[in-house]
């Protein structure tokens, strides 16, 4: 069996990637090392592939790393009081990210789900068995938040019972609010679309003393946002776990207002009798969460970076020179903030549309997921979920199905 140590010793005289692998990159790399015992996807025939696109759900998001297992392999050996491991656990949490509270979930999406139940409901025991019927008990019920951020994730919203309010002004959202406003809702990826920013949302919130959400899921990269937007004023944030934290794919952060998360956590298990039931985050992903936490706020993030560069670039030089193929690199502002490479195509010289393109990439050996779907014949590339090494497998098919193509 390869060692760790000579595995990392020889991913280092790779190219692009070798010569930046800092001992804290090296130490996140995800398990290489010991043989599975059983091949258990072969065995299902499901096929593994490279994932150059990015970390979406359908493709299971991220890789845990080693020191990740370790916890969750732990835990699993271990009985513990639920609530307690949450106490404890939020609180590193919090230090961690620099606010008040913090809570793990089963991903963001419940993160708003238990956030908006919280704020709803607060901490009184009768109105918290009643959601999602909330007409009649005099519990506010509407939620507002901005046309250019509407997503189906809002459904999460909805799921305690609360009606969305669509707005697309400043003057729109003053007439909105109410008193039956319980929340104003966020979504940080479209803070660029809608016509009412960060600061003006959260002063809305602070002038009509109403809680103020801001879904940040895919927001990390940078690390600062861990922290940027509590600091920022608004009273609750929730972070997917499972894409640039490296976390169990499963979990979330909920994090903001200690009052807020105290009643975030009144629907969650081991409680019962509560909208947010089916919700429930085990002991081994929520110590998972932790460690994955710890490793992505104290890992050399500029090293990664240029890591991450150095790999698009590469990808990008083995395709420049075939006839009617341009490549951009360029890095989104907000969501899924890391180097991104677009290889665009004139259909007429590369015989291929964007479908068939996805085909060849995800039929051929090793199978390469890379995203950018839609009518025009480009894709986009990403590296940051690659295992070093990798980046060489996409440039190499890359070029090939492109050549294949070629008039």
């Amino acid at each position: 069996m390869i060692s760790r140590r000579k595995l990392l010793r020889n991913l280092s005289s790779l190219p692009l990637v070798g010569g930046l692998l800092g001992s804290n990159i090296a130490s996140a790399s995800p398990i290489l090392t010991a043989p599975l015992r059983r091949d258990y996807f072969k065995e299902l025939g499901i096929r593994t592939f490279i994932n150059a696109a990015g970390t979406y759900t359908s493709m299971t998001g991220s890789l845990m790393t080693e020191e990740v297992m370790e916890s969750i392999l732990y835990a699993s050996n271990e009985f513990v009081t639920l609530d307690e491991l949450q106490d404890r656990v939020g609180e590193r949490i919090a230090a961690m990210v620099k606010c008040e509270a913090a809570t793990v979930t089963t991903g963001a999406a419940s993160a708003i789900t238990f956030g908006t139940a919280g704020v709803i409901a607060r901490m009184d025991a009768e109105n918290i068995v009643q959601l999602p019927h909330l007409e009649g008990t005099g519990m506010k019920s509407e939620v507002i938040m901005q046309n250019a951020h509407k997503i189906g994730y809002a459904h999460a919203i909805r799921n305690t019972g609360a009606h969305i309010v669509y707005v697309d002004t400043q003057e729109e959202l003053e007439q909105a609010i109410s008193e039956k406003t319980a929340m104003l809702f966020f979504l940080n990826a479209n803070n660029r679309l809608g016509e009412i920013k960060h600061e003006a949302w959260i002063e809305a919130g602070k002038k009509h003393n109403i809680p103020t959400f801001n879904d940040c899921a895919a927001d990390v990269p940078p690390v600062e946002n861990l922290w940027k937007y509590t600091q920022m004023g608004f009273d609750l944030v929730c972070f997917s776990g499972g894409k640039g934290i490296r976390g169990p794919q499963s979990a979330g952060l909920l994090l903001g207002r200690k009052d807020l998360i105290a009643a975030a956590r009144m629907h969650a298990p081991p409680r019962g009798n509560t909208v947010g039931r089916g919700m429930k985050v085990n002991k081994e992903e929520i110590l998972g969460m932790m460690v994955a936490l710890e490793l992505y706020v104290n890992k050399d993030h500029e090293a990664e970076w240029k890591i991450w560069e150095q790999q698009i670039a590469h990808i990008a030089d083995a395709v420049t020179d075939i006839e009617g193929v341009t490549t951009e690199p360029f890095v989104p502002d907000l969501a899924n903030h890391v180097p991104t490479l677009k290889v665009a195509w004139n259909d007429k010289k590369v015989k291929h549309s964007n479908d068939s393109l996805h085909e060849a990439m995800r039929s051929s050996h090793p199978s390469i997921e890379v995203a950018g779907w839609g009518s025009n014949p480009e894709i986009q590339i990403t590296t940051w979920m690659l295992i070093p090494g990798q980046e060489r497998a996409v440039a190499n098919r890359l070029r090939e199905v492109l050549l294949e193509a070629s008039a």
